[in-house]
């Protein structure tokens, strides 16, 4: 069974968590093909995708990411309420617009730590993608640039820290490696 297949099969049979809507995060370290699985779902699915790149507030705000997916798109689709997706200016480094998301019973959510702490018993079905650090660090510059490569350590010591912390990859319901080759993998 291919991830795409592993990962739909267990949404398809996990109740909805938040309100009557069915969430799948995509969690793990930087270059892992969180970005790549999460387009995949959303068009088999047919539902959109909050990507944690446009909420984390900052360089150094991975930590502080998740608290704000939950407190503007996920506690509000709970409650039945219009979620709005909170973003980062990067050019300017500060807040950007908060932009409304429409959300049916579906939605994805994508990027490191999107299934920590509060979000988890939000997320129905939760994955943890993982990889080889040289592997991960190579594509990760090759899709952002050079700009991500200047804070690659620092990013990877906020996900080493928060990961450990919150024993993320422990409570996901699937867990994929990448394959060298061919991107993520079933382990």
């Amino acid at each position: 069974m291919s991830p795409l297949e592993q990962v739909l099969a267990h949404a398809a049979t996990a109740p909805p968590s938040c309100g009557d809507v069915r969430v799948i995060a995509l969690d793990g370290r930087s270059g892992s093909g969180k970005t790549s699985l999460a387009g995949a779902i959303a068009r088999e699915w047919d539902a959109p995708v909050v990507s944690m790149d446009s909420v984390y507030p900052g360089w150094s705000g991975l930590a502080a990411a998740s608290h704000m997916l939950v407190a503007h798109v996920l506690r509000p689709l709970a409650r039945g309420e219009q979620p709005v997706v909170p973003t980062w200016d990067w050019l300017a480094d500060r807040p950007g617009p908060l932009l409304p998301i429409t959300v049916g019973h579906r939605l994805v959510v994508e990027g490191c730590g999107s299934s920590v702490g509060e979000a988890s018993p939000l997320e129905g079905t939760r994955v943890w993608l993982d990889g080889p650090a040289d592997l991960r660090r190579r594509r990760a510059i090759d899709r952002d640039g050079p700009l991500f490569e200047e804070y690659w350590e620092m990013w990877a010591q906020q996900e080493a820290t928060l990961f450990a912390a919150d024993h993320t990859r422990d409570r996901a319901h699937i867990i994929l490696e990448m394959d060298p080759e061919a991107g993520p993998t079933d382990r």
